[in-house]
């Protein structure tokens, strides 16, 4: 059975976690990605004949973990991408900024467009073709050093929003090796609390799992996300 951290699943959705490093859904690499994983554990848990459905509503990057749901039913990716689209559907992030952010408490709000070609992103102008609004909201949670450690709640979902906007911003995602400073670390980007409304009983869900980064070793500083 693959191994993945199930964190919730029933007839309906499962939510598990990505690890960092790991495709959301397979791609040109074909290397291995967490929605076929999802598959094969759903059809060996439950001894399911043929082609298993998983429905993909959300994705994540893939240097960044975090935690996901999947949909288990049509009808239930249905109404869970009906949940994005009324912003019922919240994802909130921790990361690590190179420099020492001031601003304590900020909305950053950006024009990006996605280059098909290269597989990156850019912040231009509002007038520039295909450019798409992108919106979050950020607070600090603690400096270590040089470095701050902020929360992230995602306003819009555009491609790589948030590692171009605080580059942006002139503090680069530490470990981003896009968009940031060349380093061999591990980006310190995660998707640690996510919450929707269960596609059937409508009931409020969240789930939170936080990542194992030495920025976040201090229990203070754990409680205050």
């Amino acid at each position: 059975m693959s191994k993945i951290n199930v964190l919730y699943e029933d007839n309906h959705i499962i939510v598990v976690e990505k690890k960092p490093n790991i495709l959301s859904q397979s791609d040109i690499t074909k290397d291995i990605d967490l929605l076929s994983m999802v598959k094969e554990y759903i059809k060996e848990k439950y001894n399911k004949p043929g082609n298993v459905y998983i429905g993909l509503v959300h994705r994540l990057d893939r240097p960044v973990g975090g935690v996901m749901v999947f949909a288990r039913t049509s009808k239930a990716a249905k109404r869970l991408n009906d949940g994005i689209k009324n912003h019922e559907f919240n994802k909130t992030y921790v990361a690590v900024l190179d420099g020492v952010l001031k601003k304590e408490k900020g909305e950053l709000i950006n024009y990006l467009y996605k280059d098909e070609k290269t597989g990156k992103s850019k912040i231009v102008n509002k007038s520039y073709p295909g450019a798409k609004l992108s919106k979050l909201n950020y607070e600090v949670i603690e400096y270590v050093g040089n470095k701050t450690i902020v929360k992230i709640n995602l306003i819009t979902g555009r491609h790589h929003q948030i590692r171009l906007q605080f580059k942006n911003l002139g503090y680069p995602l530490f470990g981003d090796q896009l968009y940031g400073k060349q380093n061999k670390e591990q980006i310190r980007l995660y998707a640690y609390k996510l919450s929707f409304n269960h596609p059937t009983t409508k009931e409020k869900l969240e789930f939170k799992l936080l990542p194992k980064w030495k920025e976040l070793e201090d229990e203070t500083i754990i409680h205050r996300l």
